[in-house]
């Protein structure tokens, strides 16, 4: 993978020009974009911006977010060449940073479950997970430094897992969705795609100046918590493997870690994520549901015409779980820094299956809010496992720190 944080020390030290910078990436695309089809389509001519930190770094889109200089197709017939007039405020963001914004990377129809074209990268036989596939498959390809994403579900965190890249997908309402097409404006959020946490900690410096997040380094002895979800479903040996591994490395390298059980109300929120969802994708989608719905991608389509019959009752009831949950799981980090678990329930599945993939152990903390970070772990049988580091509501911070402790822990183990 491409590394924005190497690539800005060695702009800053004149070692390399923004446009080499950006060339580099254009190369890589040219070599493995035939292979791997992350993109919708990218500018082959782009150039670097002049100055300002994210100069020389090539960004893909995922192609629910608006661009102005490129269509934005929502991964939909329904809006085959549809061009915004304005970039979404998540783009200008990057591009006040300096970013160079290369492409639209493909998106599943509606950020939902249907296929794109995309293969993963580590095994082209496999899926790259979705609804961000062509984002993360960007990024584990080495293609380009930096992609955004979003996450409903589990949609940035899998697929960031399954393309052995690191993914966070920050607490919710860091970044804005204002410009992003909506499918449940309760649960979509924003996230980036880097090589490692120390590039997605200076992503999102550049575009939020939050100055929280300079001069993040790896945590010392984080307290970690480990949660398995036992109530999401048993997984696969892999993701077993892989929480292992991650749990012998944090303790070797310090940190103290606990098996933790998830109170009721939070295994409840679990429980409810899909009323929440499926309700305002009804809500979000109502024009292409009445006005196109034999053009909607069959398995979004399908889903859709099942969920149907939801009620405003049932909806306004799991709210309330929700609430109660966000509650409980805050008063939990009294105790830990830091808790630790799946990203996913196994590597990447087979292309043929048409699947890519559950969003099981995803989709309760996208429901709470919290910030999320993918940790590559190892690789069974060629394909990646990672883990998900997770942190209090509002330390995204802290939620990067854990995480590069973790990658640094696993590197010497």
């Amino acid at each position: 993978m491409i590394s924005l944080a190497d690539l800005q020390r060695r702009i800053e030290s004149g070692e390399l020009s923004p446009d080499a910078a950006i060339s580099q990436s254009l190369a890589a695309i040219e070599a493995k974009e035939k292979d791997v089809h992350a993109f919708v389509r990218h500018d082959k001519s782009a150039k670097a911006q002049g100055s300002r930190p994210l100069r020389g770094i090539a960004v893909g889109i995922k192609d629910i977010i608006d661009t102005a200089d490129f269509p934005t197709e929502m991964g939909s017939q329904i809006y085959r060449g549809w061009q915004p007039r304005s970039d979404a405020p998540v783009v200008m963001m990057l591009k006040r940073a300096g970013a160079t914004i290369i492409g639209k990377t493909t998106t599943t129809a509606f950020a939902s479950r249907d296929p794109t074209p995309t293969l993963n990268p580590h095994n082209l036989g496999h899926t790259p997970g979705g609804s961000s596939s062509g984002s993360a498959a960007a990024v584990g390809a080495g293609m380009i430094p930096l992609a955004l994403g979003t996450q409903t579900g589990g949609s940035v965190i899998r697929p960031a897992a399954y393309c052995g890249a690191a993914a966070i997908k920050p607490s919710f309402r860091m970044l804005p969705t204002v410009g992003v097409k909506c499918y449940s404006w309760a649960l979509d959020t924003v996230g980036l795609f880097g090589a490692r946490a120390e590039d997605l900690a200076r992503g999102l410096l550049a575009m939020t100046g939050r100055t929280e997040f300079s001069g993040i380094v790896a945590a010392r002895s984080p307290r970690i918590g480990v949660v398995r979800q036992e109530f999401a479903g048993a997984v696969e040996p892999a993701a077993e493997q892989g929480l292992q591994a991650a749990i012998k490395a944090a303790e070797r390298a310090g940190a103290s870690v606990q098996i933790i059980d998830l109170p009721e109300a939070v295994q409840e929120a679990w429980r409810i994520h899909p009323i929440v969802q499926d309700f305002e994708a009804h809500r979000a989608l109502a024009w292409e549901f009445s006005e196109h719905h034999d053009e909607i991608a069959p398995m979004l389509r399908a889903s859709l015409d099942a969920t149907v019959g939801l009620t405003p009752k049932e909806y306004d009831e799991a709210r309330r779980i929700s609430r109660r949950g966000r509650r409980e799981l805050g008063e939990l980090f009294e105790g830990v820094d830091v808790l630790l678990t799946y990203s996913a329930p196994g590597t990447a599945p087979a292309k043929e299956l048409a699947s890519t993939g559950d969003p099981r152990y995803n989709r309760l903390w996208t429901l709470m809010g919290n910030p999320c970070v993918n940790v590559p772990v190892l690789k069974v049988d060629g394909l990646p496992i990672g883990v998900q580091v997770i942190a209090r509501f509002g330390n995204d911070p802290g939620a990067l720190a854990a995480a590069w402790f973790l990658e640094d822990a696993l590197a010497r183990a």
